[in-house]
């Protein structure tokens, strides 16, 4: 028994390697037969599809970003449910067409081991192990029986017996389940567990592949919704600025490009379920006639029943995987069109909303334009009216500067009300930040309003004198927030330049000590006083008169000039009073004695002339008056 259970070894290991080689061989023919040729794309193809419904899946991110309106949303979760039911069909069509190729591969390998030789030793070594493994099994039974029946040494000689015969069965099993796993390891067909590995891989990292697909399809999303809402965007595209007007124009745009790169791509990808959809439809069509021929042959030969009702049984597995691709592909095919549907409405919207925002700029950079063109036309009539009516510079520069000041804040003005949607928060940013400027820069805001009273009426120019504290000079230029001076020194009728340039905030006009001093342009009036005592027991009411006549005789080479300067101070002032300037004498008492003051007016050009005359002529009279001789 050992003998032949050693030579059955041997010759099982020979078939086994004889297998295993005939397993890695590729068959050499393919039967045209759809019962042979079974799978309607091969592994590649059915890849390349899953990895092209994938790409196209993820276009719902891009979606998601371009999705800003209330409209968009309801057509991307629309879109959303589509691809989500196109994505589980896609991955159905590939577990059908794996099943199909899986089958064609076993089909051809059973084909190959029923014409080889190596298949007919497995058969015979199959064949082999079964009736030694029954006869070891009778063998075993029998045993028992007599040991059952049997007592004393008999006993013992028996179950000795059953062991040897147990552990021989056991070595039988062991290599017929060694035999069968080479086999099933020979026979398994690798490129199909591969490709169903794959498919599950790709289904893994995509959530809408999980779900099982529905037969109801998705609502399109209605075009009214979207027109109502894309209606009051377009009321509300009449609030925004140039500035938020622009940036709408911009996403629009970039949303229109977008809806048209998915619809491209989804377009592409109905076109390959449309490729793919020919070719399922030939199987099945083939399998058909297939059926027609086997029942044909079953009524010429009725001894073939039992073949027909295997092929029968082929066919119609095979109909159900085939019409498993077809009928996935025909749902995607409708849920494309209703998602191409979706992206035309989308266009749609969108293309209203663009034309509003387009429509909606233009009006306001035409308000813009039209604002700024009124403003600058009213400007420039200001202009020229005010260099044809307006003679005095002063007053014309005055009226050109204001001119300035209003054209400049009107155009920010506008700017600001065009370009900006909320003018409530720019109102209050632009609170906020005068506020702070307001503080930052106090003494600056001091002096720029200063500068607005010192060209006031009887503000000052270039040119004019002025005294500001202890420093007189004139004006040589007057800022926004400074002025310079070119510091005079000397008396009144003979300043003179010192060379240097003072410069003093415009805010010293609100100071509350020193002030400011300007001498009228056109006048250099101003009046001298001489105090002199008179002579020890002199006539005063006499010598009152003298002096009087004295300072009005030189004051009269001078009286015309003077009195026009009076005339000027008066009509500029809007005072009344005398309109000659009269010298003056007044008498006060001292402890030396009596004092008279004499107060005259000079013009400044010949200030030094007046006041040596004036001079010479008091000291004649009061030297002329006698003095009295003091009482003894």
């Amino acid at each position: 028994m050992l003998t032949r259970i050693a030579s059955f070894t041997a010759l099982m290991m020979s078939a086994i390697c004889m297998t295993a080689g005939a397993a890695e061989q590729t068959p050499a023919q393919t039967a045209a037969d759809p019962v042979t040729q079974r799978a309607v794309m091969t592994g590649e193809q059915v890849v390349q599809i899953l990895d092209e419904t994938v790409d196209w899946y993820r276009t719902l991110g891009t979606q998601q970003q371009a999705a800003t309106q209330p409209s968009d949303l309801l057509i991307l979760y629309a879109n959303r449910q589509t691809a989500d039911k196109v994505m589980a069909l896609a991955f159905e069509i590939a577990r059908a067409n794996a099943e199909l190729i899986s089958s064609e591969a076993g089909a051809k390998q059973e084909q190959q081991e029923a014409s080889s030789p190596e298949t007919e030793s497995l058969t015979r070594i199959r064949k082999k192990l079964d009736e030694q493994r029954t006869e070891l099994q009778g063998e075993i039974e029998g045993v028992r029986r007599q040991i059952a029946a049997a007592s004393g040494k008999a006993r013992e000689e028996l179950q000795s017996r059953l062991s040897v015969l147990q552990s021989e069965l056991d070595l039988i099993n062991a290599r017929r389940n060694l035999f069968a796993n080479m086999t099933q390891y020979a026979n398994e067909n690798a490129g199909a567990n591969a490709l169903k590995a794959h498919i599950d891989a790709i289904a893994a990292s995509i959530p809408a592949s999980a779900g099982p697909v529905t037969t109801t399809t998705t609502s399109t999303t209605p075009a009214a919704g979207s027109t109502s809402v894309t209606s009051a965007v377009s009321t509300s595209l009449s609030q925004f600025g140039i500035w938020d007007l622009t940036a709408t124009v911009l996403r629009l745009s970039a949303k229109a490009r977008t809806i048209e790169t998915v619809d491209r791509r989804t377009e592409d990808l109905q076109e390959v379920f449309t490729q793919i959809r020919e070719k399922p439809l030939d199987q099945l069509k083939a399998l058909s006639a297939r059926s027609d021929a086997l029942a044909e042959e079953a009524a010429k030969d009725p001894t073939k029943l039992k073949y027909v009702r295997d092929q029968y049984d082929t066919i119609a597995w095979l109909f159900q995987q085939t019409s498993g691709i077809v009928t996935p592909l025909s749902k995607a095919e409708v849920l494309l069109t209703q998602y191409r549907n979706n992206l035309d409405n989308w266009r749609e919207a969108t293309q209203r909303q663009t034309r509003d925002a387009w429509r909606a700029l233009g009006i306001r950079l035409a308000i813009f334009a039209g604002l700024l063109a009124l403003v600058f036309t009213a400007a420039e009539l200001y202009r020229r009216a005010v260099f044809r009516y307006v003679t005095d510079a002063r007053r014309r520069s005055r009226l050109l500067l204001l001119r300035k000041i209003l054209l400049w804040a009107l155009v920010v003005a506008i700017a600001a009300a065009t370009f900006a949607t909320e003018l409530g928060s720019l109102a209050t940013f632009a609170g906020l930040i005068t506020a702070g400027l307001a503080v930052a820069m106090q003494s600056v805001l001091v002096s720029v309003v200063g500068y607005f009273f010192l060209i006031g009426k009887y503000g000052i120019r270039v040119g004019d004198r002025v005294q500001v504290g202890n420093v007189t000079g004139e004006v040589i230029d007057l800022g926004l927030v400074r002025l310079h001076l070119m510091e005079l020194s000397g008396q009144d009728g003979a300043m003179s330049p010192t060379g240097r340039v003072v410069a003093f905030a415009n805010s010293i006009i609100f100071g509350a000590t020193g002030g400011l001093f300007k001498q009228i342009p056109g006048i250099n009036l101003a009046w001298h006083e001489i105090t002199v005592r008179l002579p020890a027991g002199a006539d005063a009411a006499a010598l009152k008169t003298k002096l009087i006549e004295a300072v009005g005789g030189v004051l009269k080479d001078y009286r015309d000039d003077i009195l026009r300067q009076t005339q000027e101070i008066q009509r500029t002032a809007q005072v009344h009073g005398s309109a000659d300037a009269q010298p003056q004498v007044q008498l006060r008492f001292s402890a030396e004695g009596v004092d008279a003051i004499v107060r005259y007016p000079v013009e400044l050009l010949h200030a030094a002339e007046i006041d040596e005359r004036v001079s010479r002529e008091v000291l004649q009279v009061i030297s002329s008056e006698p003095t009295a001789s003091p009482a003894a």
